[in-house]
């Protein structure tokens, strides 16, 4: 195929003598053959000679750059995205100049990040709560470190709502299926309205101690004071290692009717040690992330009647 520009050159020269459009384009066809422009490209430069353009050249493109993932765009997007984390990929795109395209490989593929929601927690830590957990996990990894009996000795426990009728997980309600066969359904259930309090502690060779809140009572000092004092005596049967040494430490988090001053008396009062807990970490409970979710998921879909 032949230049273009050459093409440019004749039709301009033809305007130059005058000829009308299907004139030159006649020419051109005859001349060019099946290489000649098209009805739309001659007559778009017909009209631009004819309207005073002399250069045959393409106008210059003020576009973005051949190479849009360069060190260059990427040190712009990673400063901008640390200032501000929740711009999206288009104002990104917008802000340096590239296009959505390029700059979500830039994102993903050469900063290696991907965009995630904002996660619901019960509460936001302070700085100082913050360092307390530090601290309070590094005393406990120093203990664990000089004590190897350390784990075996700690008996922890929790309180946690258990429902006659829990609704099954979704992973729990799958199901195989041939190929083309039509999704499962099921109806939107809700939790029962019965549902009772259990207590229970545990240490490293199962349960110690469990019972359910009678009905109508609520957790709080006095009936926890009674709670320890009914687990003392199930150490003393279950656990007579522990108790004649009394080396076991007592675990349990913060809550109000754990950390009540009856409580710290009621434990200085016999000689129990309580390990440390720092304030809103659920996660260092065993129970809350350990024991609670593998017995829940037994009793999902499952009626129990409770006396």
């Amino acid at each position: 195929m032949c230049d273009s520009r050459e093409q440019r050159c004749n039709v301009k020269f033809c305007v130059k003598l005058g000829k009308t459009f299907t004139e030159t384009f006649g020419l051109l066809k005859q001349a060019y053959g099946g290489d000649a422009f098209s009805r739309t490209q001659c007559y778009e430069w017909f009209i631009r000679f004819k309207n005073g353009r002399q250069s045959i050249e393409d106008d210059p493109r003020p576009g973005r750059p051949l190479i849009a993932t360069d060190n260059t765009c990427i040190e712009k997007i990673s400063d901008l995205v640390r200032v501000n984390r929740r711009l999206t990929v288009r104002e990104l795109s917008e802000e340096v100049g590239i296009s959505i395209g390029s700059c979500h490989e830039i994102l993903t593929e050469k900063l290696n990040m991907h965009r995630v929601a904002a996660k619901f927690v019960p509460r936001l830590m302070y700085e100082e709560q913050k360092e307390h957990r530090v601290n309070v996990c590094q005393e406990l990894l120093g203990k664990a470190d000089n004590d190897e009996t350390l784990i075996q000795r700690i008996i922890t426990g929790d309180e946690s709502w258990v429902y006659g009728y829990d609704i099954e997980k979704k992973v729990q309600s799958s199901q195989w299926v041939g190929k083309g066969s039509p999704r499962p359904k099921k109806a939107r259930q809700v939790q029962s309205s019965v549902k009772v309090m259990l207590t229970v502690f545990f240490d490293l060779n199962g349960v110690v101690h469990f019972e359910f809140l009678p009905q109508g009572q609520k957790i709080n000092r006095q009936y926890y004071e009674g709670v320890l004092k009914r687990l003392r005596e199930k150490i003393r049967k279950k656990r007579p290692q522990l108790w004649r040494d009394n080396s076991w430490f007592l675990h349990h988090d913060n809550a109000p009717a754990h950390s009540a001053l009856l409580i710290r008396q009621f434990c200085a009062k016999n000689q129990m040690t309580v390990l440390p807990q720092p304030p809103y970490s659920p996660d260092l409970v065993p129970c809350d992330f350990f024991l609670f979710p593998k017995l829940k998921s037994v009793l999902k879909f499952t009626i129990r009647h409770w006396h």
